[in-house]
Formats: C-alpha cells, structure tokens, sequence
C-alpha cells in the first residue's frame, strides 16, 4: 500500500508532502539521511499524518504532484486537519 504523508518542520514552520509504501520509516530517512537534500534544511520533521492511496505507485506519485501543484499552504492544513477532503482528492485525481 502507498500512502501521501505530510510532514511539518515546527523549527522553519514548514511542510512537505510525500508518497511512501512506509511512511514511518521515510519520516526516519528525511531526519537522519546525510545527503544534501530540500528535506535535509528543514530538520526535524514531525509525521502529522499519513493517507492511503492504493497499491500503484504511479498513482500515489499522481495525488502527490496533484497536491504540490497547488502550491497553498492552506490547501495541506485543510487536507492535515480534514481526511474527507483528501477522499474527494482521490476519487477527483484518480478517475
């Protein structure tokens, strides 16, 4: 199973969004990875939360570009606090 997990730096109030067949263990990967990445600024991230999407990662990838293209800061908070929005998100992008 794939998930979009949304991720929040309390430190440079920021989130990310991601996908993951394991998001407990990419939340690990974005805080310890030594590598120089976008995630590797903003440490440490906290999980907020995860959502399935379904076993196909190219469609997982497609509810998370559609997320990231919306570029509101809003928009993820809404999605964080309201899980039935990111059903409509699925049934919208995935059709």
């Amino acid at each position: 199973m794939f998930y979009i997990y949304f991720l929040y730096s309390k430190k440079h109030d920021n989130f990310y969004v991601g996908y993951s067949d394991a998001p407990a263990k990419r939340l690990g990967e974005h805080n310890t990875d030594p590598r120089m990445t976008y995630t590797h600024k903003y440490r440490p991230w906290i999980l907020k939360t995860y959502y399935p999407v379904n076993e196909n990662r190219g469609d997982a990838m497609k509810v998370e570009r559609f997320i990231k293209r919306q570029k509101s800061r809003r928009f993820i908070v809404n999605l964080i606090e309201h899980p039935e929005i990111f059903e409509d998100i699925i049934k919208k992008v995935l059709r």
